[in-house]
């Protein structure tokens, strides 16, 4: 009874909390068993950038992928769309639940022109981004299922799958000696091993990698989810980000072919370029197939459902630009700049000793590999500011290897990258995207990493 009289006390005031040593006085434990499985280190980084820019460090932000915050430009044309519509009192309303029909019809007849995928509007479902997606698709399977996928994997998916099982993400290599090709015999060897996994997902265009799966890859992935009764989850969001459109086949015409459940997700926040709208959408194919996953697809519904719905401006503005002439021709300026940003990346890193450098083929950021062996615990860059120096010394200790380089790279030049054990991987390594506008100032970041990498490695 005193410790209720004295929360009471403290509540209202009576009691000061500097003065209070008592922690932990809650009568229940509220924290979910699984809440340390939510990791996102492209922006957890960002808390260790800050501290040096108080230091003095002129920060480079290579760490996640706003194109906007890199410099580009909303065309005019979107932003009068979005005039248009912000002046349209509809806009500011609630919408149906699983979206404007005119967005999700849009959606429906492109999927058929352009993909010879059939669903209809029942069969989409908008959320406030894929960020928002990606919780609510994971969080609504039965716990303790399992959905495999790529290593190195987007934490979102990785951090919400290791939530929801409460056991470590299972993954499938990608294999940067092999232009980060999947291995399919891991896939299906873990698939036949783990009767927990319920699930398939690819990442195409991959974050963090730049591959783009093929056609054949992708009938192999749906081969094995159809052997095994698994439905497949795709990531689609660079779709329109390709260096070579030809190149792209969405995993949901395979599916459909092959009669196999699947989850297209696909958003409009890289290729408007319009990441704040947070505007992403799930398509669900063949969910009259199997029964369970009619089941948990209606769940999805239901759970939107509970939130009202998604934001309406996007989705009332998306079909106008999507439809727009200009749209084709602002993408493929953009996948140009995009592709050239990865032949200049290239080219500089190709040559260094010690890493793995796979060109990327589509969305905006690439994945560089120390090769096995190169790395030890007593490598170092020169950094001249003495605080910043004392900084990372002392942070770095015991500090997985490439994460070390990443936090020694940043504290003398600035960069701010991603190490690869923020996505879920083994392989000791980093992510940097191709996003930056200046191609001199690129080109600059890009020889900087080179230089560094070769300090790095010969300093210990």
């Amino acid at each position: 009874m005193k410790t209720a009289k004295l929360n009471f006390a403290v509540l209202l005031g009576f009691v000061d909390w500097a003065g209070c040593d008592m922690i932990g006085t809650m009568r229940n434990d509220i924290v979910h068993p699984n809440a340390d499985k939510l990791e996102y280190e492209i922006r957890g980084i960002v808390a260790v950038a800050e501290k040096l820019q108080n230091m003095g460090v002129d920060i480079t932000w290579e760490n996640i992928g706003d194109p906007v915050a890199k410099g580009e430009k909303v065309p005019e044309w979107i932003k009068e769309i979005v005039k248009n519509a912000v002046s349209d009192d509809k806009s500011y309303a609630y919408g149906p639940t699983a979206g404007l029909e005119e967005a999700r019809e849009y959606i429906c007849q492109y999927k058929r022109e352009h993909e010879n995928i059939h669903i209809t509007p029942s069969d989409v479902l908008f959320f406030n981004g894929l960020g928002d997606a990606i919780s609510i698709l994971y969080s609504y399977l039965k716990p303790g299922t399992k959905v495999i996928g790529p290593s190195p994997a987007y934490p979102t998916h990785s951090s919400a799958d290791e939530a929801n099982s409460g056991v470590p993400y299972i993954t499938y290599a990608l294999d940067p000696k092999n232009g980060w090709q999947p291995d399919l015999d891991e896939l299906e060897r873990k698939v036949r091993e783990n009767p927990a996994i319920g699930g398939i997902l690819t990442i195409n265009p991959d974050n963090p990698t730049g591959f783009v799966y093929s056609r054949e890859i992708l009938e192999k992935i749906v081969a094995i989810a159809k052997e095994y009764d698994l439905f497949v989850i795709s990531d689609e969001v660079y779709k329109n980000l390709t260096f070579k459109q030809e190149s792209f086949v969405s995993v949901g015409r395979v599916a459909e072919e092959m009669g196999v459940p699947a989850v297209i997700l696909r958003g409009m926040s890289k290729e408007t370029p319009w990441p704040g709208a947070r505007c992403g959408w799930a398509e669900f194919i063949n969910r009259d197939t199997d029964e369970s996953f009619d089941k948990y697809v209606t769940s999805l519904f239901d759970a939107k459902m509970l939130e009202v719905c998604a934001t309406t401006l996007p989705q009332k503005v998306m079909p106008a630009i999507y439809t727009d002439p200009r749209f084709e021709g602002e993408l493929t300026k953009r996948k140009e700049k995009y592709s050239k940003r990865a032949d200049i990346a290239f080219d500089i890193l190709k040559n260094v000793n010690g890493i793995i450098v796979p060109k990327p083929c589509g969305a905006f950021y690439m994945s560089v590999v120390f090769e096995e062996g190169v790395l030890n615990d007593t490598q170092v860059l020169s950094i001249e500011n003495d605080e910043v120096r004392e900084y990372i010394e002392k942070i770095t200790k015991d500090m997985e290897p490439s994460t070390r380089f990443v936090y020694y790279l940043m504290g003398a030049t600035g960069i701010c990258v991603v190490p690869l054990s923020g996505f879920n991987s083994q392989l000791h390594g980093f992510r940097a995207t191709l996003l930056e506008d200046d191609e001199k100032k690129f080109k600059r970041i890009f020889n900087i990493l080179g230089e560094k990498i070769v300090e790095y490695l010969t300093s210990g």
